[in-house]
């Protein structure tokens, strides 16, 4: 992860812990294709919204974020571990029913992406289902208050994906978003099926 971006989110923790807004949408959908109760990992976790839906759901839940202060504010407010862990410390094999990286992968740098993705690949269970989203750009840059952003075009992120691993599946949509710094933004959400190796 971008080190800049890592030091803006532990600085601005409770900050950002206030603003968060409820859960994704799209939450109950990626959670109707993993197997009740089962073992869910989810990267950047926030200030805990959607962790909360899944520990009342029952899913059992291995909550992560990169800052240890934002780690922190959501174990508390949770009543439940957080751990406070980078993307490239993830090393399981086969270990998630389920993935889930709302608004987090889009921070880290366009050539360690494959990567990342290749990692979470593994940790997978087969057919595990994996969700993640991004904002829509060309060029990676930063923003307004200097978080850095991978910014791909779907076509970018769908080879991106394919060099990680075999996926079953692809689909992706769309939604308009406003974001902390205020400035719109257009998020790509997209979900995978792990395939077989």
């Amino acid at each position: 992860m971008d080190d800049d971006t890592l030091q803006f989110y532990r600085r601005n923790a409770e900050a950002y812990a206030g603003w968060a807004k409820a859960p994704s949408t799209r939450l109950k959908g990626f959670l109707a294709l993993v197997p009740p109760g089962g073992a869910i990992l989810e990267l950047g976790c926030g200030a805990g919204n959607h962790a909360a839906v899944m520990l009342a759901e029952g899913f059992s839940l291995r909550a992560t974020d990169g800052s240890p202060e934002m780690a922190d504010i959501a174990a508390r407010r949770l009543g439940h571990p957080v751990e406070a862990m980078l993307f490239e410390e993830l090393d399981e094999r086969e270990t998630y029913d389920g993935v889930w990286a709302s608004a987090c992968l889009l921070h880290v740098p366009r050539d360690e992406l494959a990567g990342i993705l290749a990692r979470i690949h593994r940790a997978l269970k087969p057919a595990g289902i994996f969700y993640a989203s991004y904002k829509i750009g060309h060029d990676d840059g930063r923003d307004s208050i200097g978080r850095y952003y991978n910014y791909p075009s779907p076509e970018w992120l769908q080879a991106t994906y394919a060099s990680a691993g075999p996926w079953a599946q692809f689909s992706s949509d769309t939604s308009e978003i406003k974001s902390f710094d205020e400035a719109p933004a257009t998020m790509l959400h997209v979900v995978v099926r792990k395939g077989a190796t």
